[in-house]
């Protein structure tokens, strides 16, 4: 039995010893680094009580008793527990368990977006932004950020990308991308009238288009070259704290695409990003 548990269903206590058991229920986070002297002084008991305490529990003292609950922490923190994607944590949460339900939250967001994945939809869409010449990214608000992460990996391997709605300019740069450049879609919800306007430009002129949604039904996937669908149970239209699950999921499917594109052709990516490292530090030398 979990030593939590056991504190929970721990019987016969005096009225001490329950509130010495409420306290330490209620500050589980704080519990593993405290001393026996703070946590006598914020449950209102005494250093005795506590060692009685512990004792009764069948251990040998309170620094038996504090090293177990500090190894179930451990153990609870490496444990993926389930989070509400639009409302991750509740008012009453410690600093620390909001923490940890964001971790949990980023970490089952990009299992289940592996989980959608499949080798030839990522291999299409590799394959498009490796052919390309310019790398056009159309995203607004949450997910040009994601974007803009993605465009500065690539430049660092020599590939142009371009924020393509930066300042509204998001029809002139659909006008004038050109067949051996490339453009990339990214939205969760894949309902923007615009980006599809965008697309079937883009297909009558026969540019290779990627479109990354967390929208399965989204009428973007039609005009698309490629596509990469991952889903979250995170609400598009409803009431939300964040975004959180879809742009980890956004974040995670740029870095695979950005990793893949590296692998297929490493030594020279790694030769150029060695080489930009010792300019740039040169150049901020002489700066």
């Amino acid at each position: 039995m979990l030593l939590t548990d056991q504190l929970k269903t721990a019987n016969n206590l005096t009225a001490t010893e329950e509130r010495l058991r409420d306290y330490i229920l209620k500050h589980l986070d704080d519990v593993p680094t405290i001393t026996i002297q703070q946590l006598a002084a914020a449950s209102y008991t005494s250093h005795s009580a506590v060692v009685r305490f512990t004792k009764k529990l069948g251990f040998t003292g309170f620094r038996d008793f504090r090293n177990q609950l500090s190894k179930e922490a451990q153990r609870q923190a490496l444990t993926v527990q389930e989070v509400n994607a639009n409302f991750p944590f509740t008012p009453g949460d410690s600093p620390l368990t909001i923490a940890k339900k964001m971790a949990d939250l980023t970490t089952t967001a990009v299992a289940h977006a592996f989980a959608q994945l499949n080798e030839q939809e990522l291999g299409a869409a590799a394959n498009i932004l490796t052919k390309a010449d310019r790398i056009y990214l159309f995203a607004d608000g949450d997910s040009q950020i994601r974007a803009r992460s993605f465009q500065s990996k690539l430049v660092k391997v020599a590939r142009v990308a371009v924020i393509a709605e930066e300042y509204n300019d998001g029809a002139w740069n659909a006008a004038a991308i050109r067949p051996t450049d490339c453009a990339v879609f990214l939205s969760y919800g894949g309902n923007s009238s615009k980006h599809i306007q965008y697309l079937q430009l883009l297909h009558k002129h026969q540019v290779p288009t990627l479109v990354i949604t967390g929208n399965a039904q989204s009428a973007q996937l039609a005009w698309a070259d490629a596509s990469l669908v991952a889903s979250q149970d995170e609400n598009d239209t409803a009431v939300k704290v964040s975004t959180f699950s879809s742009q980890a999921t956004f974040e995670y499917l740029l870095d695979v695409l950005f990793n893949i594109m590296y692998a297929r052709d490493y030594q020279r990516n790694l030769v150029h990003l060695k080489t930009n490292y010792e300019t740039v530090a040169k150049i901020n030398e002489q700066g």
